[in-house]
């Protein structure tokens, strides 16, 4: 096995009195899809932020290739690798795909702020990167409010791979999609699995779709780590139990029949 691209120790957050992660500890290896799954309010959301920079955590250790670092923002992250593509997928539906690919990033030649847009460019990048990972773009120039909800979470991920993700973070990627479109995103995933490089971390509600791209799982209950194993070793009763927070089934059938 691989050595982890980013292990997380004892990761605690605080927010005043409450506490959202309560030691929570995992490894994320490439080539891997690593599912993280739990109930509302279970702590996936403060740890994608933990991870993303965005929060810093009360206590803990992150390690990436096995150096503590220290995320301060979003941009420290982002430059170690980390890669988080949210539910709302930061794109501009008035815009073209190359826009939305680059944004802020934009190449061109000359002195910035006066250069010139590198369009031609731009838009083979945009065509080839999509392309890699399953989606061709006949016309990079098209608004993006034009494209299907899985063609826009594959330029998403295309974006984060592009710019340097080794860590990518899929927040509920297939939310709100049709079954066409989130088998579209299902695709993507083990594509981007398939070049054994990049390390993936799911977060959905949908243990079906965990089931069918995972290679590990985290299981997380009221911010703490209930459950966790590769893929083999986790059947699909385990599954539905650990994200009932740990409930037996027995258990929750004997107490929905005291109600009358």
């Amino acid at each position: 096995m691989s050595e982890p691209l980013i292990r997380l120790e004892n990761i605690v957050k605080r927010f005043g009195n409450f506490t959202a992660l309560d030691g929570v500890s995992i490894e994320v290896h490439p080539g891997e899809v690593h599912a993280l799954l739990g109930d509302n309010g279970a702590g996936k959301s403060t740890l994608i932020k933990v991870l993303a920079g965005v929060h810093q955590p009360t206590s803990g250790t992150i390690l990436v290739d096995g150096r503590p670092v220290v995320f301060r923002n979003p941009l420290a992250a982002s430059d170690a690798g980390i890669g988080t593509v949210y539910q709302d997928l930061a794109l501009n539906p008035l815009t073209s795909v190359t826009r939305n690919f680059f944004m802020g990033r934009e190449i061109t030649k000359g002195t910035r702020p006066f250069g010139i847009m590198q369009t031609t460019e731009m838009n083979r990048i945009t065509r080839e990167e999509m392309a890699k990972i399953g989606i061709n773009i006949a016309d990079p120039e098209q608004a993006v409010g034009t494209m299907s909800g899985g063609q826009k979470q594959t330029l998403a991920i295309a974006r984060a791979i592009f710019f340097g993700a080794r860590v990518l973070i899929l927040d509920e990627p297939t939310s709100a999609l049709g079954q066409k479109q989130q088998l579209e995103v299902l695709k993507t995933i083990k594509r981007v699995r398939s070049r054994g490089d990049i390390a993936i971390i799911l977060i959905t509600h949908n243990e079906v779709h965990a089931q069918l791209v995972a290679d590990r799982y985290t299981f997380l209950s009221l911010g703490q780590v209930i459950g966790n194993g590769v893929a083999k070793e986790i059947g699909g009763e385990d599954i539905r139990r650990l994200m009932a927070g740990g409930a037996q089934m027995a258990d929750l059938e004997e107490e929905l029949a005291t109600i009358h």
